[in-house]
C-alpha cells in the first residue's frame, strides 16, 4: 500500500492541472512563456503519475483497468473482472 500523503499529493495535482488547464492553454497559445513560468509546478499535466485505484501503487499500472498488475490478477482469479478469464493450455 502506498503512503496516504502520496495518494492525497496526486490528487491535488490531478485538482491543479484541472484548474489551470485553460489557462495553461491560452498561455501556450500567446506564446507567453513567463506566464506560464508563474503557474504553480504541479499545474502542469506532465506531472501526474498513474496509480492504482485500490492500492496506490505506482509501478505495474494497468490502464484499461485502472489497478495495478496485482490487483488485477487477484480480482480477474475471482471473477471479478467481466470478460477475463486465466489462460490454461
Amino acid at each position: 500500500m502506498a503512503k496516504e500523503s502520496m495518494k492525497a499529493r496526486e490528487v491535488k495535482r490531478a485538482r491543479l492541472v484541472e484548474k489551470y488547464a485553460e489557462k495553461r492553454a491560452k498561455l501556450k497559445e500567446e506564446g507567453d512563456w513567463v506566464g506560464l513560468q508563474k503557474l504553480p509546478k504541479n499545474s502542469s499535466k506532465v506531472r501526474l503519475h498513474n496509480r492504482c485505484k485500490l492500492t496506490g501503487r505506482p509501478k505495474g499500472y494497468m490502464r484499461q483497468f485502472g489497478v495495478s498488475r496485482i490487483n488485477f490478477r487477484e480480482m480477474a482469479s475471482a471473477g471479478l473482472i467481466p470478460g477475463v478469464k486465466k489462460a490454461s493450455w
